[in-house]
């Protein structure tokens, strides 16, 4: 298979061979691929199993961004007092 590329985009992957992030053009393509469809699970080919995302519970939800580090108290009361009229 030929594959023409833009000049940017081999300066690109040559400076990531260089790094030593990839060892070939064909194992950055192959890196890019899995990574677009870890991205994007539509992405990947019918028949393919599509990998679930794990659920999240309210505390793991509130602790992720915008509110990491807002000092959140997620502690639960054991038990709720109220005041009661008589």
């Amino acid at each position: 298979m030929t594959v023409e590329i833009k000049p940017e985009t081999e300066r690109l992957a040559r400076e990531e061979i260089a790094r030593g992030h990839v060892h070939s053009v064909d194992e950055l393509i192959e890196v890019a691929v899995h990574t677009l469809r870890a991205k994007h699970p539509l992405a990947a080919p019918v028949g393919e199993p599509r990998p679930r995302k794990p659920r999240k519970n309210l505390a793991d939800f509130l602790l992720e961004s915008p509110f990491a580090g807002a000092g959140l108290d997620l502690e639960r009361q054991k038990d709720h007092p109220r005041d009661i009229d008589l």
